[in-house]
């Protein structure tokens, strides 16, 4: 009996015992645990509540000292425990490790040299697929993308942070434009195989006098690329006017570039991912754009998190937010907003002077002045991401720009002061819709239909003859293309479709008294096909791309036929050379009629081809490329011939004896773009160079040819940028020769009472000289929260900079000249928080 109780009495002992292990090594709530050990070691842990919720963990042994204890949680948790003080420990999220290797899911081939990003910094993996990022947060995301496969992203909490794993890549049936030189300037500036140069904002670095990144000043960095009055509503590609270059926003034509009427982008830089810059050997999908092609893109990947940014300048205010949509869906939102309605800052001052110079804004006669002058510029965009199944996409896109100013004229009539107002709004709305599906691994299909509406109206009061003059000039389009690509075999494609533009162009010029108005309205429909065959060499170091496009205008019962060629080689290991050729046409182009339109601002409207006395501009090109890359020095070359015809002098902008002349031509124009930049670690040094020589030729004029108004003959910039930690610096020097001039004659500048105008474009401006320099630091502020602070001083030497210079008969009968200026020393700031 009593060995039967103690037997009894040591089973009872035994499982209370085994009870109080098993509760002891229950997973407890980490909060409990961090109170419990407060209370122990009389010591204070700071940590964000998100962090710990959620998170269980079996409580450090009680035989265990502070130093033991923490260094059981460290091991245990994803979470950093750090003493700030010997009785204050810091709780935060541990930087977490990955690695991997990456290879082909169809053939399990390893695949070399992929591009993994995080942010805005980025990896290469090695010749074997292996790969490995350390300083991580679990809901970092990581994109994976790969010439010719899938592009993947993964959160990092998805990865085996313990070991490396394996990851494998699906192949993609479009061959696309492979990278062939990273980082072309500066970081997030890149070279592709078909010409083409790709500004990737997600990984760029800093640019000398921008205080942000600004889509259309940015590709002005490149060789090539000039502003003749330093604007984005004014780029020159290879000599040509600003409205010979197709502008498109995620396929979305655009006919307008900037805000303050052409001194800063339209394009928030926020929810534009990509801008890619074609000059010449463009794909016979596209049209327009006889001197050139800029196509801007959000990001095209589903967003798995919330992210977003707000900051502000010296000029804007501006906010942008990527938001998922359940798994399936992502909407990215942005909007930018001028600050003068609060703040008149010195950078708005200088802007402001610079776009008012000889506008009814900064002058009026003498018994007329200007009072109450209000300036605004707002824009708003979205993009609508949604993937129902993994063979389906569509893409919904929406934009929204304008510009306006106002200011009153103010006059005394009959002793009584009276002031009537005077504005001007430039605007644009447009919205495109995209749908595209895999059928298979070797067929898809894509639809694009937009809208896109410009209109710029302009209201001048003439309050010393009560008079009012309303001016409007405005476009509307509307585009569908469907396009097909079959892949024939592993290094052949072959892409298809069809394309219809239908735009409609309105003037109007409206006087009150006397009345007067003329409504004038042109519409032209154009059907295209085309065709273009891709192929490759085995180990892709030849790539051909030949296409032809035929276009029908409708209206003027019109046939065009486009051929273009894209040809790339890659030898002796660090050479490429670059074959391109493309014949185009555009039915567009921007006019001044006179000089005081739409208040001087913004003079120069859009009209229609009418195939007679405004032809169908057209154009073919050709360049030839070499390029040398190898151990941080690159060097590259393009030689190009261009010719376009169908020009106007209304399109020329002509200030002298052919201001009013209305007749047709053409322009010649060959040179050399010439790229030297070596770099070293995160840092680098370039120089560019351009050699231009660009002629008009016009048959009806006293003088048939004579050098174009775009004729930049040398231009040279050497920029350098320096990356220490987290702070960028950039500092650029740009020097080009004059803009041409046309002078009267110097012993007899006045004859019958006008110019006696020289040789056309015989003389010069002075060189244009501009140093510039801007710096911008980023640094972790709470958690999962990043500060940009930006710097910038465009023109640091207050350089005065003629860009312009006419001349007018004054009361004394003499030639009097004026002069436009550049911008002066030009500060701006900026603050921006992203999440």
């Amino acid at each position: 009996m009593n060995e039967r109780l103690l037997v009894l009495v040591f089973l009872v002992l035994s499982l209370h015992s085994i009870n109080i292990v098993a509760q002891t090594e229950t997973n407890q709530p980490l909060t409990i645990i961090l109170e419990t050990l407060q209370e122990r070691f009389g010591v204070q842990f700071n940590y964000a509540s998100k962090l710990v919720d959620d998170v269980n963990i079996v409580a450090p042994d009680t035989s265990l000292d502070l130093q033991k204890s923490i260094a059981y949680l460290n091991s245990n948790i994803n979470l950093s425990f750090v003493f700030v003080s010997d009785k204050i420990i810091s709780v935060k999220r541990k930087k977490l490790r990955i690695c991997g290797h990456l290879k082909d899911k169809d053939t399990g081939d390893v695949l070399p040299y992929v591009a993994l990003q995080k942010g805005s910094e980025g990896i290469i993996a090695d010749d074997q697929g292996y790969f490995e990022i350390d300083g991580l947060k679990e809901d970092d995301i990581i994109h994976i993308r790969h010439i010719g496969y899938k592009p993947l992203k993964r959160e990092v909490r998805y990865f085996n942070t313990s070991e490396c794993i394996t990851l494998y890549l699906v192949p993609y049936q479009e061959k696309l434009a492979e990278v062939t030189v990273y980082d072309y300037l500066v970081r997030g500036i890149d070279k592709l195989d078909d010409g083409t140069v790709e500004l990737d904002f997600d990984r760029f670095s800093i640019l000398p006098g921008l205080v942000e990144d600004d889509v259309l000043f940015s590709i002005q960095a490149l060789p090539g690329i000039q502003s003749i009055d330093e604007t984005v509503s004014n780029i020159n590609i290879r000599g040509g006017s600003h409205d010979q270059n197709l502008i498109t926003w995620d396929g979305i034509k655009m006919y307008q570039s900037g805000h303050f009427f052409g001194l800063i982008s339209m394009y928030n830089p926020h929810i534009t991912q990509k801008v890619q810059l074609r000059k010449n050997g463009s794909s016979a999908a596209m049209t327009d754009g006889v001197s050139g092609t800029i196509a801007m893109e959000t990001d095209e990947y589903l967003n798995t998190g919330l992210k977003g940014g707000i900051g502000i300048n010296l000029i804007d205010a501006n906010g942008s937010l990527d938001a998922p949509l359940g798994k399936k869906a992502s909407l990215q939102v942005a909007a930018r907003k001028s600050i003068s309605d609060f703040v008149e800052t010195p950078t708005y001052s200088q802007y402001f002077d610079r776009i008012s110079q000889d506008t009814e804004i900064e002058q009026n006669t003498t018994a007329v002045t200007n009072s109450d002058i209000a300036f605004d510029f707002y824009d708003a965009s979205f993009r609508l991401l949604y993937q129902p199944t993994e063979k389906d996409r569509f893409r919904i896109n929406f934009i929204h720009t304008a510009n306006e100013v106002i200011f009153n004229e103010v006059a005394q009539i009959s002793g009584a002061e009276q002031a009537r107002e005077s504005n001007l709004e430039q605007t644009t709305i447009a919205a495109g819709i995209n749908y595209r599906r895999n059928w298979n691994e070797k067929l898809r299909t894509q639809i694009e239909i937009y809208n896109t509406d410009y209109a710029l109206k302009a209201k001048n009061a003439n309050i010393l003859l009560d008079q009012r003059f309303l001016q409007e000039n405005k476009v509307s389009e509307t585009g569908i293309r469907l396009k097909a690509l079959n892949v024939l075999t592993p290094r052949m494609n072959w892409t298809s479709g069809y394309h219809f533009v239908e735009t409609k162009v309105t003037n109007l010029d409206d006087v009150d008294d006397p009345r007067f108005l003329r409504l004038e309205g042109e519409v032209l429909r154009v059907h295209a096909i085309f065709t273009e065959l891709g192929l490759s060499s085995k180990n892709s170091a030849t790539q051909l791309t030949a296409g032809i496009r035929f276009n029908y205008l409708d209206d003027f019962k019109k046939q065009i036929w486009e051929p273009r060629l894209n040809f790339s080689h890659s030898f002796w290991e660090h050479f490429d050379l670059e074959v391109l050729g493309e014949f185009k046409h555009q039915s567009t182009s921007q006019v001044i009629n006179f000089q005081n339109d739409f208040l001087g601002i913004e003079k120069r409207r859009w009209q229609l081809s009418n195939n007679e006395s405004i032809p169908v501009i057209t154009s073919k090109q050709g360049s030839v490329g070499l390029g040398f890359n190898k151990m941080g020095w690159l060097v590259n070359a393009v030689s190009f011939y261009k010719n376009v015809d169908g020009i106007t002098t209304q399109s020329q902008g002509f200030q002298d004896r052919y201001e009013f002349v209305r007749t047709l031509g053409s322009y010649d124009a060959f040179g050399l773009d010439l790229l030297l930049r070596r770099q070293l670690g995160k840092n680098s040094i370039w120089l560019s160079y351009s050699f231009l020589d660009s002629e008009y030729f016009f048959a009806q004029l006293p003088e048939t040819r004579f050098p174009s108004n775009f004729d930049i003959t040398h231009a040279l910039s050497i920029g350098t940028n320096y990356n220490i930690g987290g702070l960028l610096i950039a500092a650029g020097l740009n020097w080009r020769t004059g803009k041409p001039v046309t002078r009267p004659v110097s012993d007899n500048p006045i004859a019958d009472g006008e110019i006696n105008y020289a040789d056309a474009n015989n003389d010069r401006l002075n060189d244009y000289l501009r140093l510039d320099i801007s710096g911008k630091y980023e640094f972790n502020w709470r958690e999962n929260k990043t500060v940009q602070l930006g710097m910038a001083i465009w023109n640091v030497l207050d350089q005065d900079n003629t860009i312009n210079s006419f001349y007018r008969p004054n009361m004394l009968g003499e030639a009097q000249e004026f002069q436009q200026s550049s911008l002066g020393i030009t500060p701006n700031v900026s603050v921006r928080v992203i999440f």
